[in-house]
């Protein structure tokens, strides 16, 4: 098609009429004039997406969207209507925009019914306020709109629903390191718990060495944070025999971690370091205050 036929066919189509562009198009099935419809009213769309301008999505993005309602009113209009095709579209237009933030506008999908008070209260509030002269309360919200307070606190809760922040934006407006940093960075801490979790399977090694009642005098001394006298009350013995108890057990408890680190010298022959486990018993010993000279016993 040469550019002088082209240029006669967009002034034909773009001469005729709304009806006469859809009776081509039904009836005859003509497809370049309902492309034509829909070119010609996007300035209509982008007026009605206008209205939804400030709900966080981009005119153009609406105007797709709308676009949307505006083909399926040409698809479904019908001559026989007594209204033009922009009176019947604006519904479609509209509907479709409104589907698409009930659909895929919430960052978060709340029902139905939630919405649609959300999107009610929001005019609510707005006539409240200009004739109370000031924000109206719950109550007021929940009378207008015939809810009750609890679905009107549910239906304002909502709305933080519709937005949502990535854990990674930085929580400061500035230029500084402590404001401007992950969020991330701040949250949690270090498990303190990991650190103790050696110690622990160490000593519970050494306590199959001891009795019942050597175990339990440990564990109300060391763990339960009892003191001497309150545990010969409660065992039964004095508070000399519980310190004397106290002092052996701890003693058993070394000697049986001594006896496990024996075959260690092969591993020094051998130009290798002892396993983790085994360093983290000598720095235990070292740390419990163990004379450097006791610790020779088992070489």
């Amino acid at each position: 098609m040469t550019v002088t036929a082209m240029a006669r066919e967009d002034l034909v189509y773009g001469s005729a009429s709304d009806g006469e562009l859809l009776r081509r198009y039904h009836e005859d099935g003509d497809v370049r004039a309902r492309q034509a419809l829909i070119e010609r009213h996007i300035g209509f769309v982008r007026r009605l997406a206008q209205r939804y301008a400030h709900r966080g999505e981009t005119i153009d993005d609406l105007t797709q969207v709308g676009c949307v309602g505006l083909i399926k009113a040409i698809d479904r209009f019908d001559g026989q209507y007594k209204v033009t095709l922009a009176t019947y579209a604006a519904p479609n237009v509209l509907g479709e925009i409104k589907r698409h933030f009930r659909d895929k506008g919430w960052s978060v999908r709340v029902p139905r019914d939630v919405q649609e008070l959300n999107v009610k209260l929001g005019r609510v509030v707005d006539e409240l306020t200009g004739k109370l002269g000031r924000s109206p309360s719950v109550e007021e919200l929940a009378q207008a709109t015939e809810s009750t307070t609890e679905q009107v606190v549910e239906a304002l809760d909502s709305s933080r629903a519709y937005n949502t922040v990535s854990l990674s934006t930085p929580t400061g407006g500035d230029d500084s390191d402590e404001d401007g940093a992950d969020p991330l960075e701040h949250l949690g801490d270090e498990d303190q718990g990991y650190e103790l979790a050696e110690e622990r399977q160490l000593l519970r090694e050494g306590f199959k060495e001891l009795g019942e009642r050597e175990r339990k005098i440990l564990h109300m001394r060391f763990f339960l944070g009892m003191t001497q006298s309150e545990i010969a009350e409660q065992i039964g013995i004095s508070q000399m025999h519980v310190s004397r108890l106290i002092r052996q057990s701890i003693d058993d408890v070394r000697e049986r971690l001594d006896v496990d680190e024996e075959p260690q010298p092969q591993l020094a022959a051998a130009g290798c370091r002892p396993p983790r486990r085994t360093r983290a018993r000598a720095r235990g010993r070292v740390s419990r205050g163990k004379p450097a000279a006791a610790s020779t016993r088992a070489a």
